[in-house]
């Protein structure tokens, strides 16, 4: 399972046992978007081969306001 916690500078990562950050800077580059726009969807695909993509994506910005 990969774990994502999001701020507001980028993401911190953990998949499988590892962990790391994706930069804000990275994330735009890597998916063409501004970053309040990214989904936690576009993140998965950026980390893992085949994600689990169930459920709605959230968006940065939405899920930044809710934490």
């Amino acid at each position: 399972m990969t774990v994502l916690s999001f701020d507001d500078d980028g993401v911190d990562v953990v998949y499988e046992g590892t962990e790391f950050r994706l930069e804000k800077a990275l994330i735009e580059e890597a998916t063409q978007k501004s970053y309040p726009d990214v989904t936690d969807h576009d993140v998965l695909k950026m980390v893992e081969k085949n994600p689990d993509l169930s459920g709605e994506p959230r968006r940065v910005q939405d899920i930044l306001k809710a934490s």
